[in-house]
């Protein structure tokens, strides 16, 4: 290793080049700073290489193989369907590889350096970055700390052998014949659904009432009815204590009730959340940031630490550990940099569950509404009398819009059904712009479209809808 002594000038440094840090970076080129951005892993963080996108390529191709395999209520039916998970791998590698290597075209085409290594703080106004090649020494302006999250090992479970996380859960060589989830969460859900749609025997435990917890419960109690189609055994209230491995398979043992019970399969796999990466070997320490209790960054509404150059965004500040929340402050914290006004407002994140049925959630729920003092109307209209939902063959879902009685203003909305996740986003944009539930009905909706549900169930909330009878 090749060390330096003298600095090197940058304006911003970022650290991490997940969808945080690479969207920091580029907006902070645009804006005419001079970026470097570091990153030990590969460009596109968690979310690009081990998470959001390789995920949602798997559950995709679950869905097509489910689709062909069960057409006949349709008419359509098909041989002997067989899955070649290699390929299935391949198509989902094929699918990271571009979007990273489009990521990487990006920070080039706008001029930001990026350096393949770690980060260690000097002080709060220099760096040493570093590989098994060379450690330049950077002198910053600015700096963006954006080092994202892992998933919290538990000391009962490792992760080691057939006990994975969901990193190991994206890469296995084959569809196991049978899987344990501990975790009954957006992940957990997503991850199990997809390989029991594969013909995996999944037992998800999961240590509360119900599964998918922060989700409306009628969304839940959807997803769950889905699950069991598939013979997935979902067991509520139940306590993980321990897991003993073989060369072949794990035997995991839990508590219901008081009483023990055990369950084998050939994979475990552990979801209980998410650690923010601000420990190891960054250097916080050195520098005196401050820290909550839970090892996340306190920042102000514009991202900025408790050193005022230095900003933090994303997974490892307070918050939902979401891509789309990261990219977001990333441009708060860039900005503010340049000295624009730009501040966070965090009442319209779209929270989205990519189970079957889709989830998607964004703004107050009912009680929520209520508790913040507002007088509520709900607006509710299902999937089952769409004609777009009835000739998709996906009736299973609904529209509810919140919303405040006295001013009509959209508050929030929960949406489970089909293509949940891209719907969500019209109702994200009335709560952002200030629209009522008058105003989404008087949208013109193309039909037949599932959008329109969203029109019916703002018309519910007016009292005046024209496919369903208001009781």
């Amino acid at each position: 290793m090749v060390v330096g002594d003298a600095s090197l000038d940058i304006d911003t440094l970022v650290i991490g080049a997940g969808p945080g840090g690479y969207t920091a970076a580029i907006r902070a080129a645009q804006l005419g700073q001079n970026v470097l951005i570091v990153d030990k892993g590969n460009v596109g963080g968690v979310c690009l290489n081990v998470g959001c996108i390789p995920s949602k390529a798997l559950i995709s191709a679950a869905h097509q193989y489910e689709a062909v395999s069960h057409g006949a209520d349709i008419g359509i039916e098909a041989g002997d369907v067989k899955v070649d998970f290699g390929k299935v791998q391949q198509f989902k590698d094929g699918v990271v590889k571009k979007l990273t290597g489009g990521v990487g075209s990006l920070l080039k085409a706008n001029k930001v350096q990026y350096f393949n290594g770690e980060v260690m703080f000097i002080n709060a106004n220099e760096a040493r970055v570093f590989n098994d090649q060379e450690a330049p020494r950077y002198r910053f302006k600015n700096c963006i700390i954006a080092t994202g999250s892992r998933p919290i090992e538990l000391k009962a479970f490792p992760f080691t052998g057939r006990i994975i996380s969901s990193t190991g859960a994206l890469s296995l060589p084959e569809i196991p014949k049978s899987l344990v989830v501990i975790g009954g969460g957006y992940i957990g859900i997503e991850l199990g659904q997809m390989y029991s749609k594969f013909g995996t025997k999944v037992t998800v435990i999961e240590g509360l009432d119900s599964i998918l917890a922060g989700f409306d419960k009628e969304m839940a109690k959807l997803v769950e009815k889905k699950l069991k189609t598939k013979d997935v055994e979902i067991v509520t209230n139940a306590q993980a204590k321990s897991a003993e491995q073989t060369d072949n398979d794990v035997t995991v043992t839990y508590s219901v009730n008081g009483e023990d019970k055990q369950v084998t399969a050939d994979y475990l796999l552990v979801t209980v959340g998410r650690r923010p990466n601000t420990d190891g070997e960054l250097g916080l320490d050195l520098i005196d940031l401050k820290l909550t209790d839970r090892g996340y960054i306190e920042v102000d509404n514009q991202g900025r630490t408790s050193i005022p150059h230095i900003y933090a965004i994303g997974d490892i500040v307070a918050g939902p550990a979401l891509a789309h929340k990261a990219s977001y402050e990333a441009k708060v914290a860039a900005e503010a940099i340049a000295g624009l006004p730009s501040t966070v407002d965090y009442k319209c994140i779209p929270l989205v569950v990519f189970s079957d049925p889709e989830c998607a959630s964004v703004g107050y729920s009912e009680q929520e509404a209520k508790d913040k003092g507002h007088e509520v109307k709900i607006g509710k209209f299902p999937f089952n009398i769409n004609g777009r939902a009835l000739s998709l063959n996906a009736t299973d879902g609904f529209v509810k819009i919140v919303s405040d009685a006295n001013s009509g203003l959209v508050l929030g909305a929960q949406i489970a059904g089909l293509e949940a996740s891209n719907l969500i986003a019209e109702l994200a944009l009335a709560i952002e712009m200030g629209a009522t539930v008058e105003d989404v009905a008087l949208t013109i909706h193309a039909h037949p479209t599932l959008g329109e549900i969203s029109m019916e169930a703002a018309e519910v909330a007016l009292g005046h809808p024209i496919h369903t009878i208001v009781k």
